[in-house]
């Protein structure tokens, strides 16, 4: 079975791209994947050492992603780019992580542009030899539009689409890359 893991980048409880990230997760389901989610607002993961081999939760959280066939990165936008969270994450990923691994991206902004974010998410995961997939989720006000709690829901139609769609072509992809 093809599985899915996704990734939140954000430390908030109540946290938009967390809940996004559910609903692409659940179109994932739907399409018949496996599915679990690293909410890195709950882990221990110090920061990043490279002299350090295993730290906090580091070991299992790069095995859930070396094991995934596809993931979806989310991430709130700060300064313009992705979380410092979600960058100390990622910092303790290499390739060996993605290989052969389809990766969609999400970014959720308060008020601002999530443009220059998705590049630095493309940018970062091609060098670590990742398939990042062509569609993308940008959602601008995130707030107004993505419901936080027990059942995460998106309220605008677009949007909504647009995130489930994301869900469905990482597994699509994932089959692919798995052969």
């Amino acid at each position: 079975m093809t599985r899915i893991v996704a990734v939140s980048g954000s430390r908030s409880a109540d946290s938009t791209t967390r809940a996004a990230l559910s609903v692409a997760l659940d179109a994932a389901a739907d399409a018949g994947a496996e599915t679990g989610m690293i909410d890195l607002g709950t882990v221990d993961l110090p920061l990043y050492h490279p002299a350090e081999d295993v730290q906090g939760d580091s070991e299992r959280l790069t095995r859930l992603v070396r094991e995934a066939d596809g993931v979806l990165a989310g991430t709130p936008v700060y300064h313009g780019s992705y979380s410092s969270t979600f960058k100390n994450f990622h910092d303790f990923c290499g390739s060996d992580e993605y290989e052969n691994t389809a990766v969609g991206l999400l970014a959720t902004a308060g008020g601002g542009s999530y443009g220059g974010t998705l590049e630095h998410l493309r940018s970062t995961f091609r060098n670590v030899h990742a398939w990042t997939v062509p569609h993308e989720v940008g959602i601008q006000g995130a707030s107004r539009y993505v419901e936080t709690g027990e059942e995460p829901r998106i309220t605008d139609d677009d949007l909504r689409r647009r995130t489930e769609t994301l869900g469905r072509v990482v597994t699509e992809h994932a089959e692919r890359l798995r052969g």
